[in-house]
This record gives C-alpha cells, sequence and structure tokens, in this order.
C-alpha cells in the first residue's frame, strides 16, 4: 500500500493546478505518495490540462473526470474512491493551503496512529469576510446537529487514515457531507495548526446558492434534530395560540369586536406560517429518501486516467 494520497477537487482551476502539481511532485515521502485530481465537469480547460500532465507525468498521478458538476464534497468522494493511500489528504486547487505543509501533515498524522483524522486550523483565514461568515455559521450548526467538538474547524484540508477512508465509502447517499460522515464515525479527532495563503488565482466558487446547499446537506443528512426543533416549535405556537386565544376571548367580550373576527384572524396568523414550514421541512426529508431511493447518483465518472513514475 502506497503511503499518501492527496485528493485534489479541481473546478475553474486551470490558472493554478499546474503549478500546485509540480510543487507537490517535490515531495518526497517514505512509501510513495500519488496525486488524485478529480475534475468536477470544470468548464475551463481544466481537464486538459490534467491530461497533458498525465502525460507528462511528473509524479504519480490518477485523474477522474466527472460527467456533470457534483459539488467539492462528491468529488472527494470520488477521489477516495480511487485512491490506495495509508493515509489520505485533501487539498484545494488553490494554493491557500501551500504545498509544504502536506508533510507537515502527514507527519504529525504518523506521530499520533491513535487519531482517526487530523483537522487543521488557521491562526488567519485568509477567506472573504462573506466566506468566513459562512463559516461560522456552518460551524454553529454543526455545533447543534452533530454534536462537533467545541473548538473544532471543519476545514477541509483534512488527513484520514485507511481505516476511516473506507468507513466514509460505506456512505452511498446522493448527498455526501464528508465531515458529517467523520464525526459519526469516530472520536478520535485531532487538530493541527498550519499556514493560510492567501488565494493565488481567481475567486472561490463557493456561492450564496452553493453555501445554502452544502448548509442542508447537514441539516437534512445527518440528523433528525431539524424534525425534533419543529415539534418543539409546535409545542410552543400551540401555547401561544392558547394564550393568545384567551386574550381574544377577553378583547371580544371587553371591546365588542365583530363576532368571530379576532378569533379567526388569530389562528391564521399563529398557525399557518407554522404549519407551511413543517410542511416544508418533512417534505425536504421525503424529498431526499425518494431521490436516495430511486438511486440518484453520488457522481458519475466519465474518464480515468493513471500516470505511473518510476
Amino acid at each position: 500500500m502506497i503511503a499518501l494520497s492527496i485528493i485534489i477537487p479541481v473546478f475553474n482551476g486551470a490558472a493554478s493546478i499546474e503549478r500546485l502539481v509540480n510543487e507537490l511532485a517535490k515531495i518526497r515521502v517514505d512509501g510513495g505518495l500519488e496525486l488524485v485530481l478529480v475534475n468536477d465537469c470544470s468548464p475551463d480547460d481544466s481537464w486538459r490540462i490534467i491530461q497533458r500532465l498525465v502525460q507528462e507525468a511528473p509524479m504519480a498521478i490518477i485523474a477522474v473526470d466527472l460527467a456533470r458538476n457534483f459539488g467539492e464534497h462528491n468529488a472527494v468522494m470520488a477521489g477516495y474512491a480511487v485512491c490506495s493511500g495509508q493515509y489520505v489528504i485533501n487539498i484545494d486547487d488553490d494554493f491557500q493551503n501551500p504545498p509544504s505543509e502536506v508533510v507537515k501533515l502527514l507527519d504529525y498524522a504518523k506521530a499520533h496512529p491513535e487519531l482517526d483524522v487530523i483537522y487543521t486550523k488557521y491562526e488567519r483565514k485568509r477567506h472573504s469576510y462573506f466566506r468566513n461568515l459562512g463559516s461560522r455559521f456552518n460551524d454553529a450548526v454543526a455545533r447543534l446537529l452533530l454534536n462537533k467538538p467545541k473548538g473544532l474547524y471543519l476545514s477541509s484540508f483534512r488527513c484520514v487514515n485507511r481505516f476511516l477512508c473506507n468507513e466514509i465509502l460505506s456512505y452511498t447517499g446522493p448527498y455526501p457531507y464528508i465531515d458529517g460522515i467523520i464525526l459519526e464515525h469516530t472520536q478520535h479527532i485531532g487538530t493541527l495548526q498550519v499556514v493560510h495563503a492567501p488565494r493565488a488565482e481567481g475567486r472561490s466558487s463557493y456561492t450564496l446558492r452553493k453555501l445554502i446547499r452544502l448548509w442542508l446537506f447537514m441539516f437534512v443528512n445527518f440528523s433528525v434534530m431539524p424534525l425534533r426543533l419543529s415539534s418543539i416549535m409546535g409545542f410552543v405556537f400551540s401555547g401561544s395560540g392558547f394564550i393568545l386565544a384567551l386574550y381574544v376571548v377577553f378583547e371580544s367580550v371587553v371591546l365588542g369586536n365583530p363576532q368571530g373576527w379576532a378569533s379567526i384572524t388569530a389562528g391564521i396568523l399563529v398557525f399557518s406560517g407554522i404549519q407551511l414550514l413543517m410542511l416544508g421541512l418533512i417534505g425536504e426529508y421525503l424529498g431526499r429518501l425518494y431521490l436516495m431511493q430511486k438511486g440518484k447518483p453520488q457522481y458519475a465518472v466519465r474518464t480515468v486516467l493513471k500516470a505511473e513514475v518510476g
């Protein structure tokens, strides 16, 4: 078994992926190193550049081309499925995690074999204000829904061992949220502080829509807490409705409002909104169950290319 696999999901990475691969090719790891490039149907020239890198073979490369854009977590799952490393590290294609930090992360994982995953944390994050705000919101929801340990930052620059990689691959649903899967399978979690550099090229592909979509993966796929919260909200609003009903009766008797007007208005205002919210939440769960039952794919691989050196 090779010592280390590095998984890179590629989307709009044409300007940076070649330089990143050449930097990673300089790394020397006892036991060998392989690079897995997963092209998430990038609309730019990323796949053409990846094909050329496989032909030139600056290092051992496995190139995976997905048939359509499935999202970062699905692309990483496709990378996990083809890698063979004893340790597996995720790294983005934007140079915000310098390649030199890969060795630091691997050495820490080897020095702590009792840990199944090592998350990285940053003294100073170089994301945009919007992205940092989304991260803080995501962190708060993860603590509530996934019992995430306090102080643990769920960075995409992480190292998992072979045991945990295989456990992650046991999830076959169409909406993977890798951090949620990890937290469901292990409590042997470590953290390591690393450097976070400014983005080398372009801007983040995480739009508000994609951040909300990722949040929904965690919110609905990995916890029944939302259903429990809706039950609590129903209880609270029912109690509020009862109190309001008593007030309506008092107001009707004392102030003489038209008969039936106040009670109808109060009932509509209190209950219609909460009913629609609960129905929408239940519908979200049922919709995802339907898509899983009908076999919605986690990803679809069009092409796999391999380059070996030595």
